[in-house]
């Protein structure tokens, strides 16, 4: 061990200097400090720190899927880090429980103090947002005004700068669109697909004539297997794909979908393993951020 390195102590090493006279309480200097903005200021300084290690862990990721190839030892390690960030997120969503332990009277103590802050205004989870695909052009606008416009000088820069790179889901679709296994030989997945799909609504209406049921049963039945029948042709046929995609219905590519379902479908296959779970996990973590987002609002 160095000199230098044995030197190192935990206080000077985590700053917790910097960190623990961070929580300057804005009630306090108003003349009267309310006990609960303690707890509001911890959470949300905890938040952005989480929020600095999942960008981290995203950036990497993003960097890996930027390489012209990816191995399968580089999708394990993506894998790895979007658990790590799904966990944080787990995290997050639990630092709500302590949140809610203050109630509405107590955050009316100091809320009037606060104005005109707001979560809006986190710089981080902005990024985070366009980093994952959430651009501008999918984005409500509030008052009128873009939602960059809370940011000023290298912040608002850099979130500009985001704007016109690639995404994580544009990253992933082009990964997607890689994947060699839809066109092998004689072997047509989208053809199959279509076939198996077809085949098997075939045989549910079939069934359903020779139930015991009534024709208005019977109708109702056909009905919505025929419903059915539509939104597998508006996944499987490329032309009706396409379409829903200029029309903003989805935004997957046709030829990245097709593969996302082959790997969903042969997940048990050795060789897709991976690229299943990275897919589980990049579900998984929308669903999280969508729900941290719902009840932090």
């Amino acid at each position: 061990m160095s000199e230098k390195t044995s030197s190192v102590h935990y206080i000077n090493y985590l700053q917790l200097n910097k960190i623990l006279d961070a929580q300057d309480l804005i009630s306090d200097k108003e003349g009267k400090a309310a006990h609960e903005e303690m707890l509001f200021i911890i959470i949300h300084q905890t938040y952005e720190l989480w929020f600095k290690q999942i960008l981290h862990e995203i950036e990497s990721i993003m960097d890996l899927f930027k390489e012209d190839k990816i191995d399968e030892s580089s999708v394990g390690v993506v894998v790895r880090r979007m658990d790590r960030v799904n966990k944080i997120m787990t995290t997050l969503v639990g630092q709500l429980d302590i949140l809610e332990t203050m109630t509405s009277l107590d955050f009316l103590d100091f809320r009037d103090h606060l104005s005109p802050a707001s979560g809006f205004q986190s710089h981080q989870f902005r990024k985070l947002e366009v980093m994952l695909g959430l651009k501008i052009e999918k984005r409500h606008q509030f008052g009128g005004c873009p939602y960059h416009s809370q940011f000023e000088g290298e912040k608002k820069e850099e979130i500009l700068d985001l704007e016109e790179s690639s995404s994580l889901f544009n990253l992933v679709e082009k990964w997607l669109e890689r994947i060699p296994f839809l066109n092998m030989g004689d072997f047509d997945f989208s053809q199959k697909y279509e076939g198996a799909v077809n085949e098997m609504l075939d045989k549910e209406i079939a069934g359903i004539k020779d139930a015991n049921l009534t024709e208005e049963d019977k109708s109702l039945r056909i009905r919505m297997i025929d419903e059915n029948r539509k939104y597998f042709e508006r996944v499987l046929d490329e032309k009706i794909h396409n379409e829903a995609i200029e029309s903003g219905e989805t935004s997957l590519s046709y030829k990245a979908t097709m593969s996302a379902l082959l790997i969903n479908l042969y997940r048990d296959q050795p060789i897709l393993h991976l690229p299943y779970q990275l897919l589980r996990g990049l579900v998984e973590m929308d669903h999280k951020i969508l729900t941290w987002r719902f009840r932090h609002v």
